[in-house]
């Protein structure tokens, strides 16, 4: 099939601060919107299209869609772009939103953005609420699971994580998180720093900023012990090697923040707005990416916006040691390699992958990729001729670039693309495991059907494509994010039903790892997005 080239949909998803006191300024010859059009429209725009375009609408993977612009455009060439998307550009939206909802959003660009309000560190406490106190905690699991084989999923749609059980396949639980969960940590084991009970506690972030924490070891009707809320969008978050401290990023108010991880009381608050590499002032400086430094007492935060990597120490909050590093725009999501002194992040709108050396605490190199890497959690593994090497996907073209990433051992491959493998469409996520012979890449960006209910599969060795999966036959529904199990003996695939994906219809389809045919689907789950093995994520496996 012929490689299409297209750019990153605006679904930003990012929560909706239409009532949080946003206010409605529009100059008298500008289109106007009712007061509950605009409420509505202002709720869309935040919930699809902020993530790409800002919440002031200065663009960043996205296109800039300040009124002095789209009033150039017009009305009717604003309806038809959102309908049907543009050529390399954003994806069509006539499937999810009515004429009149696009009618509605293409005034709504036309008028002044509003500007969302701030938040301070007492307004973050006042939401810190305890479901189990930590003295009640259990002393060891209060169940019979295998809970190092258990995997945390996102239901995206319905603002719930699922707890399912890897050896029995069969769900666990629910838990009421944020809307529309983007991440979801635990902690994880540490070269310097060492936490009690290494992936027992698991922290979600929602696009509307609400913390939650979960502890493994409680009975399903206590899984959920506490949260918070530390912005009014939000998409990472991440556990400090010690355990004893969570750090979350914000879109909206663009800062980040540390919590006690025991309580989840917020403790320190940091603002990122700042200097682009440009020298430009970015008052909306976005944080994207969080992870913690396997071998070192810091925090990495990738400010999309400016370009800048800050590397955040966590043994003193009184007085912050943060290093930043600059870098490319717009930085959005990473992994580390298997030594984890690299960190490897997507400057997708830049086209780039930024390598940080977190010993150094200084830029590695920046590897030119194709248009908009997107490698998700990223795969790492072992190439016959350029040794260890990572990948990525990309959001606009069907391409999954590779390159060398160990400068130690295998220099002259180190940071340079040792090849690329050619899919039938562009996507958002690339998996594999260190047992497996393949790696697995989806193509979510697609939009034909038939490429974007399926993911592909290429051989580590003979660089090759062995098989194309097709995942859901099912009208609107479409594949994506790839887990393997603890052992590496399965892969599981989510299924998302675009159509209704507010209903628990999707579901997770599970491949033999070695024969790539299907064991077994899990029904039941609502737009089931990210999903985290446990004892992989404990233990780095990427």
């Amino acid at each position: 099939m012929k490689t299409l080239k297209f750019g990153l949909s605006t679904l930003g998803f990012a929560i909706g601060m239409a009532t949080a006191g946003l206010s409605m300024s529009v100059s008298a010859a500008s289109p106007t919107l009712s007061k509950e059009d605009f409420e509505k429209a202002n709720l869309m725009y935040f919930q699809r299209c902020a993530g790409c375009h800002g919440v002031l609408r200065k663009g960043a993977t996205g296109k800039n869609l300040e009124p002095e612009a789209m009033l150039k455009k017009g009305q009717a060439r604003l309806e038809k772009i959102i309908s049907y998307g543009t050529e390399g550009g954003m994806n069509n939206f006539d499937d999810i939103f009515s004429k009149e909802e696009i009618a509605d959003i293409a005034t709504y660009i036309q008028m002044t953005p509003p500007v969302p309000p701030e938040m301070s560190l007492t307004q973050m406490r006042s939401h810190t609420k305890e479901y189990v106190a930590p003295k009640d905690y259990p002393t060891k699991p209060l169940h019979d699971g295998n809970w190092k084989n258990f995997f945390v999923v996102i239901e995206r749609d319905a603002g719930k994580a699922a707890i399912i059980d890897g050896d029995t396949k069969e769900i666990i639980t629910h838990i009421d998180t944020g809307y529309a969960v983007h991440v979801i940590k635990g902690t994880e084991h540490h070269k310097v720093d060492h936490a009690k009970d290494v992936g027992r506690f698991w922290y979600t972030i929602g696009r509307d900023g609400k913390v939650n924490k979960i502890d493994l070891w409680q009975t399903p009707d206590k899984m959920l012990v506490a949260e918070t809320k530390m912005a009014y969008d939000a998409r990472d978050i991440a556990v400090s090697g010690d355990g004893k401290y969570v750090i979350a990023g914000g879109y909206w108010p663009p800062h980040f923040v540390i919590m006690d991880a025991e309580t989840l009381n917020p403790l320190k608050v940091v603002s990122t707005r700042g200097y682009n590499t440009k020298g430009d002032y970015v008052n909306e400086a976005r944080v994207a990416a969080i992870y913690t430094a396997p071998n070192e007492s810091s925090f990495i935060v990738a400010v999309k916006e400016t370009g800048q990597m800050l590397q955040v120490d966590y043994n003193d909050l009184d007085n912050l040691t943060i290093t930043a590093i600059a870098s490319a725009e717009f930085l959005h999501d990473g992994f580390f390699d298997p030594s984890g002194r690299y960190f490897q992040i997507a400057a997708n709108a830049s086209n780039k992958m930024v390598v940080i050396d977190t010993k150094d605490r200084e830029l590695e190199m920046m590897i030119e990729v194709d248009s908009l890497p997107h490698p998700g959690p990223g795969a790492n593994w072992i190439d016959e001729k350029c040794g260890p090497v990572a990948g990525t996907t990309h959001l606009g073209t069907g391409l999954v670039s590779v390159w060398g990433n160990d400068p130690i051992n295998h220099p002259d491959q180190a940071w340079k693309l040792c090849y690329e493998v050619e899919t039938d469409g562009p996507g958002a996520f690339i998996r594999t495991h260190e047992t497996s012979d393949y790696v697995w890449a989806d193509q979510l960006k697609h939009p034909e059907p038939e490429v974007q209910q399926s993911v592909q599969v290429f051989d580590k060795k003979t660089r090759e494509i062995v098989k194309t999966i097709r995942v859901t036959e099912e009208e609107g529904k479409a594949a994506l994010h790839m887990e393997f199990n603890d052992d590496g003996t399965e892969v599981w695939v989510s299924v998302w039903n675009r159509a209704d994906a507010s209903n628990p219809t999707g579901e997770i389809v599970i491949y033999d790892a070695k024969t790539l045919k299907e064991i077994k689907r899990i029904k039941g789950l609502t737009t089931p997005t990210g999903k985290f093995n446990v004892s992989n994520r404990m233990n780095h496996k990427t």
